[in-house]
């Protein structure tokens, strides 16, 4: 059984590594030049990502029923609409910063000064929780709630068994995305002393999530026929 529970935690770090889920939290911390800031949005992404597993994932389990596929591709097509929404955001703000940019003369040299001046660095006070990761999570963690069940009821029999598998499984996918989060915080950090390597860093993070946002919503919604008729 121990085996067991611990491939669960495996799985789960690896299921945290999903294109979906890295876009999502590179979103989320593209504009974070602080690897403690980026490393909370990852654990708290984590943290609502395993309480809709269990929440919805166990009840499931428990009571032994399945959920609806349409249901289960209906909250996967939305992550897509969230992904888009998310790339685009930080699109948003990539020209916000990038308009804030000004060239200027001093003694006949031209030059613009850093992003560092643009992007908040210093953490004098406390920071409120970032709800928007959490949320982020759960809505992840609903889509994948499906997937995760028949793996578990495949792999264990017992629902007490299930659960303990469905808990590990959430805190193997919490490490992994913590860890990622700070790998990603790496990049942006870095790029803040250049504006041209911060804004296009934040296009980049954009760009992407709105792709795969996007895909998704084609492969689920129109090649999967989601949406068809």
């Amino acid at each position: 059984m121990t085996s067991l529970l611990l491939l669960g935690f495996i799985i789960g770090m690896r299921h945290a590594l999903e294109a979906d889920h890295v876009a999502a939290v590179a979103a989320l911390v593209s504009d974070k030049t602080s690897a403690r800031e980026t490393a909370r949005h990852g654990a708290l992404w984590g943290l609502g990502h395993t309480l809709t597993l269990f929440l919805l994932g166990g009840t499931v389990l428990v009571l032994n029923i399945a959920l609806p596929e349409q249901i289960s591709l209906g909250l996967e097509f939305c992550v897509g609409v969230l992904q888009v929404l998310l790339g685009l955001d930080v699109l948003r703000r990539a020209r916000r910063i990038g308009l804030r940019i000004r060239p200027h003369q001093h003694g006949g040299h031209a030059h613009i000064h850093a992003v560092r001046g643009l992007t908040p660095l210093h953490h004098h006070h406390r920071r409120p929780m970032p709800l928007r990761a959490l949320l982020v999570g759960m809505m992840h963690g609903m889509a994948g709630s499906a997937a995760l069940v028949m793996l578990t009821v495949e792999t264990v029999r017992a629902p007490l068994q299930g659960l303990l598998y469905i808990v590990l499984f959430g805190l193997g996918s919490t490490l992994g995305m913590l860890l990622l989060a700070a790998v990603i915080s790496l990049p942006i950090k870095y790029s803040a002393r250049w504006n041209l390597a911060f804004v296009s860093l934040q296009c980049l993070v954009g760009l992407t999530s709105v792709a795969v946002g996007g895909w998704m919503m084609y492969e689920i919604g129109w090649a999967g026929g989601l949406l068809a008729g």
